[in-house]
């Protein structure tokens, strides 16, 4: 993939770029290899290099009349990205005119430095559909009036656009949004059609920035498990319900757990349009699953980079489930989980290059 910004030394997040692709692949795929026991790998799947990232979280620097729409330097003055060659098209479309918002609506770019400033964010979504959400995070309800006031001028420049939303993130630390969340459209959710299932994205879910590759994913576990005779399924840490929506059928019953109370809303509300029976539910994962005096047939977890811990590795080896399905971010903690799990063996694998040109990835493991 040719990048202008990564030739002029304007970003250098694509720290692969140079690499061709087939090397970033195999050097991914030994990495793994390396850090996890022995098992059969299948072939891992392939990422678009360009175009290919859903949503674009850019930093806003610069001047009201002439703001940034991308990264920080090492001095937190702002870099404009506004091209960048990671995104999809429709979401390089907006990004002009969302910058002509900024100076319309007149959103004051946050000065890091000088700890003042309201507009920190931008942080736009693109359905499969070309649907976008367009979050505002805001250091206050300052401007919230004025972005409402420009509002229609906004949508009519940009129809596709479906949910707008203000985050408020009053702390000055690296944290990228607050708690609480201002609906500023009709519709609150952004419908995301995953292979044949839609699941609504409220705005502070989380979803895989990589659609392609995540249809893949969930793929992946269907196939793996169709076979499995599993009647019944945890989802832990389900997120907005991908695993659990494509995991349940008649014959089996589907609990998902997670703690984000606003990803539990999304995936109801995918559920009851799909006709799916899902119970989900928000709470912590592993103390959720620690108070339940009887095991599923088959476990899903689905963790942050840190995986899932002691404490749930420990439960999981002296359960009764009979396989678990390991999907992670992260091979080093994954690894520290599987030595805590010496019950399970794991009988297959597969990398799926979730984030071209970088060193980042997900693999999927199913344990018996």
């Amino acid at each position: 993939m040719d990048c202008s910004y990564y030739d002029a030394g304007r970003c250098r997040s694509c720290t692969l770029l140079p690499q061709p692709y087939d090397q970033q692949l195999a050097d991914k795929q030994r990495a793994v290899e390396e850090l996890l026991p022995p098992l059969p790998w299948e072939p891992p799947i392939a990422s678009p290099q360009a175009r290919f990232r859903n949503k674009a979280k850019m930093v806003v620097g610069g001047t009201v009349d002439a703001p940034t729409l991308g990264i920080l330097d090492r001095h937190n003055l702002g870099v404009d990205l506004q091209d960048c060659g990671l995104h999809e098209p429709g979401l390089r479309q907006a990004m002009p005119v969302l910058a002509e918002f900024v100076t319309r609506a007149r959103l004051t770019p946050y000065d890091v430095n000088a700890r003042r400033g309201e507009l920190k964010y931008v942080i736009t979504t693109e359905s499969p559909d070309g649907e976008l959400m367009v979050r505002f995070v805001l250091r206050s309800e300052e401007s919230v009036a004025r972005i409402r006031k420009h509002l229609p001028r906004l949508i009519e420049q940009l129809p596709r656009v479906r949910v707008v939303s203000v985050n408020l993130q009053p702390e000055h630390k690296a944290v990228l949004e607050g708690e609480r969340e201002i609906v500023l459209t009709d519709a609150a959710t952004l419908p995301m059609r995953v292979n044949n299932l839609t699941l609504h994205l409220r705005p502070q879910s989380f979803f895989q920035t990589n659609t392609a590759m995540a249809a893949a994913l969930y793929r992946e576990a269907r196939a793996w498990t169709a076979d499995s005779g599993a009647a019944s399924v945890w989802d832990l840490y389900c997120g907005v319900g991908g695993f659990a929506l494509h995991l349940a059928d008649d014959d089996r019953s589907v609990t998902g757990i997670e703690v984000s109370a606003e990803a539990i809303a999304s995936a109801e509300q995918s559920a009851q349009g799909m006709g799916r029976q899902v119970d989900f539910r928000a709470g912590d994962a592993t103390a959720w699953a620690l108070e339940q005096q009887q095991a599923p047939d088959l476990v899903v977890v689905n963790p942050p980079r840190r995986g899932i811990g002691p404490e749930l590795s420990g439960w999981l080896d002296g359960s009764a489930a009979q396989r678990v399905l390991y999907s992670s971010c992260n091979a080093e903690s994954l690894a520290r989980d599987l030595a805590a799990m010496p019950s399970y063996r794991p009988v297959r694998g597969r990398l799926l290059d979730m984030f071209p040109n970088t060193t980042h990835y997900e693999v999927l493991v199913l344990l018996e």
